[in-house]
């Protein structure tokens, strides 16, 4: 890809996809493909941290890349690509988890979250997943990877280990650095009902999240639902209006508009009328992507084309890599 910098992402095959990631990861994705060598995943290792049902979770993967692809991302352009298809992730993992420290991945806090949330579950997968995360990383030379704050931590682990490794063997791994979308409001969509925490797809209150493939009319009661304030005032204040805030960051980004335009436009206006708007907003952007993505998934043959080819071009750029690990830490490979 000539001087391209490598970009890597994913998302895991687990629950339907939200707004928040449409806005938060897809959306940033697609205006990356021209300028860099990206190369999307759909993150099917890591959603076996917890308990699957098998035909569930392999439609669920089918639904992620129909959806990268509904959304924009060209296989032309991306290298859009199963986890476990791709050997050399499961290959490195093993090798950097024996260049992890216990107390590194005792600070995870991320670990402690979804403990808490999957007490009956508490296995060594979602302990180590962070050693997975950096061979995902790592297997690719990638320089860039696109973190929320909830990530930091994991880009924080992924350079420590290839830093340890380099001053062991010497220079193997490129060093990633943090991806910052230009409009940094993007990356975290927080929920309708409570918008101090980020919408997530396993949010338990639906009413909370919208979900990519929603119908116009359940958005729109979404909305109405919305929480708000009493000011009845569209205004961005973060800390005083969450709620607010929140719908206003979604309508800017949907309508590329800055908080000054949307403030102007809804000023003498209520609430109503701006969730109406947010709403109708949404229902613009997803109802041509909700359509791609139907004809994606009435064509198994074409996703799985898409997937093939990822693959295959994944692991050309992951092996050589994955082999130069082998030769270094003292492992007979196969020429």
């Amino acid at each position: 890809m000539g001087n391209k910098k490598t970009i890597l992402s994913g998302i895991q095959a687990t629950g339907n996809l939200t707004l928040g990631n449409y806005l938060g990861a897809i959306k940033n994705w697609i205006k990356m493909q021209e300028e860099y060598d990206c190369y999307y995943m759909i993150a099917d290792l890591h959603s076996l941290t917890v308990r699957n049902d098998p035909e569930v979770l392999r439609k669920r993967a089918l639904q992620v890349l129909a959806i990268y692809v509904a959304a924009g991302l060209d296989p032309d352009k991306n290298t859009i690509f199963l986890q476990s298809h791709v050997d050399a992730h499961a290959k490195l993992n093993w090798i950097l988890n024996c260049y992890t420290y216990m107390g590194e991945l005792n600070r995870m806090t991320q670990f402690k979250d979804k403990s808490a949330k999957h007490a009956d579950n508490i296995n060594s997968g979602l302990f180590t997943y962070p050693v997975l995360m950096a061979a995902d990383i790592l297997v690719y030379h990638t320089d860039l990877v696109p973190v929320g704050e909830d990530q930091r931590q994991h880009l924080e682990i992924t350079r420590n280990i290839a830093e340890r490794f380099n001053s062991i063997y010497g220079e193997t791994f490129v060093l990633p650095e943090g991806f910052i979308a230009k409009q940094e409001q993007g990356a975290r969509i927080m929920g309708l009902q409570d918008p101090t925490a980020k919408m997530s797809k396993s949010a338990t209150n639906l009413n909370d999240v919208i979900f990519l493939n929603d119908s116009p009319e359940d958005i729109r009661k979404k909305l109405k639902k919305a929480v708000t304030d009493s000011e009845n005032c569209v205004r961005y204040d973060k800390e005083n209006k969450p709620g607010v805030s929140n719908l206003m960051t979604i309508y800017g980004l949907l309508e590329e508009k800055t908080m000054q335009e949307i403030e102007k436009e809804f000023a003498g206006k209520g609430y109503g009328d701006f969730k109406s708007a947010v709403a109708e907003a949404i229902i613009k952007k997803l109802q041509p992507l909700q359509q791609k993505y139907c004809k994606l998934l009435e064509n198994p043959k074409e996703l799985k084309t898409i997937y093939e080819r990822g693959a295959k071009k994944a692991a050309d750029r992951a092996n050589p890599i994955v082999k130069d690990v082998y030769q270094k830490v003292g492992l007979i490979v196969n020429e």
